[in-house]
């Protein structure tokens, strides 16, 4: 099971029929189930925007993207770190 889930935030959904630039709309979701049972479910993305679920992406490829929250990118990438 994947641990994130690929959320895409609609602005279209709250701009007022305004055009709405977005130029990352793509976020990580915590998956606590696989993501393809979580499709099409309005969740909160890690860095807190309220996104709808595309269960058919993958964070791993979507976050290595241009398109990606840089937010959701930064809380969901490992570090590692070396015992000494």
């Amino acid at each position: 099971m994947d641990t994130y889930a690929v959320g895409f935030a609609r602005p279209d959904r709250w701009s007022n029929g305004e055009p709405a630039e977005q130029a990352h709309p793509w976020h990580a979701v915590e998956a606590h189930r696989p993501p393809a049972e979580l499709d099409g479910e309005i969740e909160l993305a890690v860095c807190g925007a309220i996104v709808q679920i595309w269960g058919s992406q993958k964070w791993s490829r979507v976050g290595a993207g241009r398109t990606a929250c840089p937010e959701c990118a930064r809380v969901t990438a490992k570090t590692l770190t070396s015992a000494r």
